[in-house]
């Protein structure tokens, strides 16, 4: 009898529990050497556990010496709190993490650690009970999730391993979304990261957007230059400071700098802060998604499109917005101390100092030029005599 491996796993979907207290698990569909299939069940925490474990026992191949050395995929920590969308959102990112695996050196993928981790436990076995422990078999657990189908507009030639390619035409599923423009998704036995500017739904033209965009502005960060390719994009350097105000579905987001707008990748994006590893990893394996006006030959089963904001509305609605907030933060009338140039103003648009009709001015009232003074009775008597004279000489 030969040795004990894993030929396979296959990520089937997450459920909800409630046992002992309300959390996700992970159902992985585990094929043996021996032609057998066994389900297990796995927390994100465990699965975490165990890579940090796998990552103690080989540090050369997990880059602790050498970064570059590195072999063993990277899995992201879990969250302070892990709700549904997080759990659904981990199914590319677990499906990427265990195909690696199993492409590993045999020394790792048929490690006893690895082995035992999958192995079945008794809690795989057993159906949770309801929430009062009184183990009539109900279950209290959600089904698979049920993922969502879309079809492809145009064929897609993939470009790295992790990504499918698309005939037009092809139905797949869709296992995760992420902000990025990059979709994981699934096809009869194929799985791999396609743009979702070349997937439409099938019941409409479009994926819903965000509502309504966020003239507000949230503050990000470029991590990486891009050139504006279209006169709709923004040229920016690595570094910059930046607002978000429109998340769009397929990766390119409208952001404002200063008083300019215009589209630019969200791959190249991250908030202050934030560790920037890896995102800079996505962006070396996968690159910014194209944009949906750059593919050629799109064919949609639609006759409408859902209809887009201009960049000439956005712009618009930018620049009112700024002016806005830039009116409401000016300091309202002050004293003697205020700034020198600036005319606070009173209601009606009247200067200060120029008084209310029936009220005296005030002392602050703006110096009003001098009224040029009244000829002496001499001058006029003076200038009198002098034209008087003029007609007598004329008259002669």
């Amino acid at each position: 009898m030969g040795d004990t491996f894993i030929r396979h796993i296959a990520l089937l979907g997450f459920e909800k529990r409630f046992v002992p207290s309300q959390h996700y698990v992970y159902m992985f569909l585990v094929k043996w050497q021996d032609l057998s299939e066994k389900v297990v069940y796995r927390r994100f925490t465990e699965i975490y556990e165990f890579h940090k474990m796998l990552k103690e026992m080989f540090p050369i191949e997990a880059g602790d010496i050498n970064p570059q050395n590195r072999i063993i995929p990277h899995l992201p920590a879990p969250r302070w709190y892990d709700g549904q969308r997080a759990a659904e959102n981990r199914q590319g990112t677990l499906t990427e993490y265990c195909n690696a695996l199993m492409s590993l050196p045999v020394k790792i993928s048929r490690c006893p650690h690895l082995l035992n981790f999958f192995k079945v436990r008794p809690d795989d076995l057993k159906l949770p009970t309801d929430s009062h422990g009184r183990g009539k078999g109900v279950l209290n657990i959600t089904g698979p999730i049920i993922l969502q189908t879309y079809r492809a507009i145009a064929d897609f030639e993939k470009s790295s391993g992790s990504q499918m390619a698309l005939a037009t035409g092809d139905v797949v599923e869709v296992v995760e979304k992420s902000e990025s423009g990059w979709w994981f998704c699934q096809m009869k036995t194929k799985r791999g990261w396609v743009p979702a500017s070349y997937l439409e739904p099938l019941d409409s033209p479009d994926e819903a957007e965000d509502p309504e965009p966020n003239y507000e502005g949230e503050p990000y960060v470029t991590i990486r230059a891009y050139t504006a390719e279209m006169e709709d994009e923004v040229s920016l350097q690595e570094g910059e400071a930046i607002e978000v105000i429109h998340k769009l579905l397929d990766g390119w987001w409208v952001i404002r700098k200063d008083d300019i707008t215009g589209y630019f990748p969200s791959m190249y994006l991250q908030k202050s802060g934030q560790d920037v590893t890896q995102a800079q990893r996505q962006i070396k394996s996968r690159g910014a998604p194209p944009r949906r006006s750059s593919i050629r030959n799109a064919h949609s089963i639609h006759q409408r499109s859902r209809k887009r904001l201009s960049q000439d509305t956005y712009r618009r609605n930018s620049v009112r917005f700024l002016q806005q907030r830039r009116r409401h933060a000016r300091p309202g009338p002050q004293s003697a101390g205020s700034p020198r140039g600036e005319c606070p103003q009173r209601p009606g648009g009247r200067l200060p100092g120029a008084g209310l009709p029936g009220q005296p001015q005030t002392q602050s009232a703006k110096p009003q030029p001098a009224v040029p003074p009244r000829p002496s009775a001499d001058l006029i008597l003076h200038r009198c005599s002098e034209s008087t004279k003029r007609k007598l000489s004329s008259a002669v």
